[in-house]
């Protein structure tokens, strides 16, 4: 429940502190006094979006607070999600600065807005006066029957299965049309990895045969230019290898004479053994360098299919094609193996249908169920308010064979008529706004017990009523509030008089500014509120008295 509620800096009010009660709490005052401005601060700390216009002072930033207890509603799972510090007397507050930056804090922990926003759908249910709107909304009218029904965990659980259904039906569906495509796609991709497996690629083929062809290309030169060095070193007169060993006979016939030329002479004939080294390896790759035309042929051929392949495939090397048939591999061995998938989805597919299917029965089950009990109860309080002849007459449609949506396979309508004789048709065409008015706070207080919100709010919903019905509207939140927290704003002195605590909300000018004020009455201003509220501003004695006969009224 909402046990105080901070304001400073929005709109008219500069700073206010309200402390309620737990039971019924009356808000009265003049038209435009400041009632719903009070709401409104109140729905920024339920996660409302602020806009920083309606601040009282634009150089101060705007602070709502509400201090909420949650004993026994059950509120620990949220806050553990949510990486929350729960706590039975939790805070919640809003900062807003006049440049529009809001922060948001449950328990000095910052929080996004959505965070906040869920939290507050959970302890408050605030109904005003153009709520009744709602009442034709078809998926309200389900919640109405599912909140009745209880049916909030198994609701919960279909949803999450339903999704799964949908998503595994999305998946089979796109499944089954890209095995479609690829079985059509399956000859093309089949003779472009036939292609690539019978080339037999491997990796670094290619350098190898682009150097080989460059020597086949050349190989007559290769061997002119060999057998030059041969002739050079061996063949000529004088050659290279004799005037080496010519060069170290002398060398050796002059060290005797000086120790220091033996080292050139070792030098030498080194040198001569390293000649004739080479001598010998050009003699073994000239007499291997053979102009072959039929090996140049087939590397020539073999480079000509590789190149091919690389242009057909739009690639530069052999390694990006062995790439290539590889992944066509996988593509057909996917194709090869998609019908086992579908198959499999399927399956699963199959399975999810029979878990909605079931769940979708057991949800028609509780709503069949729950129906006479939402029209008894709603018809009773009706008759309470002074509509003994009202019916409400609760239509479930199932949707075609096969088809859910995300509520099951039930829709629901609200068929209703006010008058004896009258056929009862959708709200929207046969009731006034007073017996809307009456409709919902009918509907609200039956939803309302079977519901974990700590504290529901009416702002107003009294339009269209007046005298004796208006004080069984009174009595209805009266009775409401021994079972969860009410917070009614109310022009009618007969709802008023319920109030356990009764707060005055008045304009106050000083200085030439005007703010919003609110006060707690004790008795004998509650009973000159409410002869205020009877007759005017300047109340006579039967006003009075009939304001404490209202108030003491048994």
């Amino acid at each position: 429940m909402l046990k105080r509620l901070a304001i400073k800096n929005y709109a008219l009010i500069d700073n206010l502190d309200i402390s309620f009660s737990k039971e019924l709490n009356i808000m009265t005052g003049e038209t435009g006094a400041g009632k719903s401005i009070i709401l409104g601060a109140l729905a920024l700390i339920l996660g409302q979006r602020a806009e920083s216009k309606y601040f009282f002072n634009q150089q101060k930033k705007c602070v709502i607070e509400g201090i909420f207890l949650l004993n026994g509603f059950q509120l620990n799972e949220f806050f553990a999600e949510n990486d929350l510090d729960y706590d039975l007397e939790t805070v919640l507050r809003r900062e807003i600065s006049s440049d529009g930056k809001t922060r948001a804090f449950i328990n000095d922990t910052p929080v996004q807005l959505s965070t906040l926003k869920k939290l507050g759908e959970k302890l408050i249910d605030v109904h005003s006066q153009h709520a009744t709107l709602e009442i034709n909304d078809e998926d309200f009218q389900l919640l109405v029957i599912d909140t009745v029904a209880g049916n909030q965990n198994l609701l919960n659980n279909y949803r999450e299965v339903f999704k799964s259904f949908k998503r595994a039906q999305t998946q089979l569906k796109d499944l089954i049309s890209q095995s479609e495509q690829s079985k059509s796609d399956l000859d093309y991709f089949q003779f472009q990895f036939d292609e690539l497996n019978k080339a037999n690629l491997f990796e670094g083929e290619q350098n190898e045969l682009e150097r080989e062809l460059d020597s086949l290309t050349h190989a007559e030169d290769i061997k002119k230019s060999l057998l030059s060095s041969i002739a050079v070193l061996s063949q000529n007169e004088p050659s290279a290898i004799l005037q080496i060993k010519e060069a170290a006979v002398s060398l050796a016939n002059a060290e005797k004479y000086n120790p220091e030329i033996n080292s050139l002479t070792e030098r030498l004939n080194s040198c001569l053994i390293e000649v004739k080294d080479i001598l010998s390896e050009i003699e073994r790759i000239e007499q291997s360098s053979l102009i072959n035309e039929a090996r140049l042929e087939k590397v020539s051929d073999r480079l000509d299919l590789i190149y091919s392949l690389q242009k057909k495939h739009r690639v530069g090397s052999e390694n990006e094609l062995i790439t290539i048939r590889d992944e066509i591999s996988n593509k057909l061995n996917s194709i090869l193996f998609a019908d086992e998938d579908i198959e499999k989805l399927k399956a699963e597919v199959d399975g999810l249908y029979k878990e909605v299917l079931n769940l979708s029965i057991q949800l028609d089950k509780t709503r069949t169920e729950c129906i006479p009990k939402v029209e008894t109860q709603v018809m009773k309080t009706l008759t309470e308010i002074g509509m003994p002849n009202a019916v409400l007459q609760v239509v479930k449609d199932t949707l075609p064979e096969g088809k859910f949506d995300q509520n099951g396979n039930n829709q629901i309508r609200f068929l209703f008529s006010a008058n004896k004789g009258q056929v009862p048709l959708p709200m929207n065409k046969v009731a006034s706004g007073g017996e809307l008015s009456r409709l919902m706070l009918s509907i609200k207080s039956l939803i309302a017990v079977h519901t974990a919100l700590p504290t529901i709010i009416f702002d107003e919903i009294d339009t269209g009523i007046s005298g004796e019905v208006a004080l069984k509207v009174g009595h209805i939140m009266e009775r409401l509030s021994k079972s969860m927290q009410v917070i009614a704003i109310t022009h009618l002195p007969q709802i008023a008089s319920k109030g356990d605590t009764h707060f005055r909300v008045y304009k106050h000018e000083k200085d030439e500014i005007t703010n919003t004020n609110i006060t707690k009455l004790n008795e004998e201003e509650r009973i000159l509120e409410l002869a205020k509220m009877l007759s005017g501003d300047n109340p006579g004695e039967s006003a009075i008295q009939n304001a404490r006969e209202l108030l003491f009224k048994i």
